[in-house]
């Protein structure tokens, strides 16, 4: 957030510092102008109270909720020069969350009915991976790793190189099981339904199919039998995802949550406290 502050602010607001010289009092409304699931109000408000901690804030929802098109989720009262240069930083970051938490709720929608999870991946904007991810469980997903420390995922290039050495899926399970710290599950990931059998033999935990259609989705939840768990990804939109849930995925892992969420539609609409001026500062 502070960095955000700071590009925006790098020489300071030369726009609203020759128009009002003196304080002015005014409130702030920000608008949500179409449904949605609105995520980063908590962070909004830090943006505010960062450029002004004098400010008056009130979020008239919480994160998480729903809303309405044209519905008012916040509002801020104080120095126009303050809500002038929190402006930008704070709308910004409520679209970004608001557009992945409602994307979210989408993806989540149109699986209900299955006891099938969607989850987020770490395909994230750089430095904002934390509010990222929160954005997702705001909008009723779940939250893969959250760092290449959080679990053990072998993927198609791990198995690239090992096979290279004589290693095949199996192995590189047992590889993993035995070098990973104690507890931490196992994932691999398979794309044909030979990587699954290797995978099962591995004691894979959970195997990740990759890019599977949903009839060969099905066969390898057949050939799988429970005897881990299975996560399906790849190219998920929101046709297709129910096919995915019907045929037995227990997660469905969605890059798109983050990597090409359409940001939300907010803005600040200002008006001035008529009679209201505060000091020179």
């Amino acid at each position: 957030m502070q960095q955000a502050l700071d590009e925006d602010l790098a020489h300071g607001d030369v726009t609203t510092n020759a128009l009002f010289p003196r304080a002015i009092s005014a409130r702030a409304t920000i608008v949500a102008h179409h449904r949605m699931t609105v995520a980063g109000l908590a962070v909004a408000r830090e943006v505010f109270l960062t450029v002004d901690p004098s400010l008056h804030i009130t979020k008239n929802i919480q994160d998480g909720i729903t809303v309405s098109a044209e519905t008012p989720v916040m509002t801020v009262q104080g120095d126009v020069r303050s809500l002038l240069m929190a402006e930008r930083v704070a709308v910004n970051f409520l679209q970004r969350l608001s557009g992945i938490a409602t994307l979210t709720a989408q993806f989540c929608a149109a699986v209900r009915g299955y006891p099938t999870k969607i989850l987020d991946t770490r395909k994230t904007t750089p430095g904002l991976r934390a509010l990222e991810k929160w954005a997702v469980h705001l909008g009723g997903g779940k939250n893969h790793r959250f760092s290449l420390g959080d679990g053990v995922l072998i993927k198609d290039n791990h198995l690239a190189v090992l096979r290279s050495t004589g290693v095949d899926v199996a192995g590189a399970c047992r590889l993993a099981r035995a070098g990973a710290p104690h507890g931490l599950r196992i994932e691999v990931e398979a794309k044909s339904l030979q990587e699954v059998k290797e995978a099962l033999a591995g004691e894979a935990d959970i195997i990740l199919l990759d890019n599977m259609s949903p009839a060969l989705v099905r066969k390898a939840v057949d050939l799988i039998k429970r005897r881990a768990l299975v996560e399906v990804s790849g190219g998920m939109t929101l046709q297709t995802v129910e096919d995915m849930a019907r045929v037995g995925a227990d997660f469905i892992s969605v890059g798109a949550l983050t990597h090409s969420a359409p940001a939300a539609n907010l803005s600040m609409d200002l008006s001035a406290r008529r009679g209201r001026r505060g000091r020179t500062r």
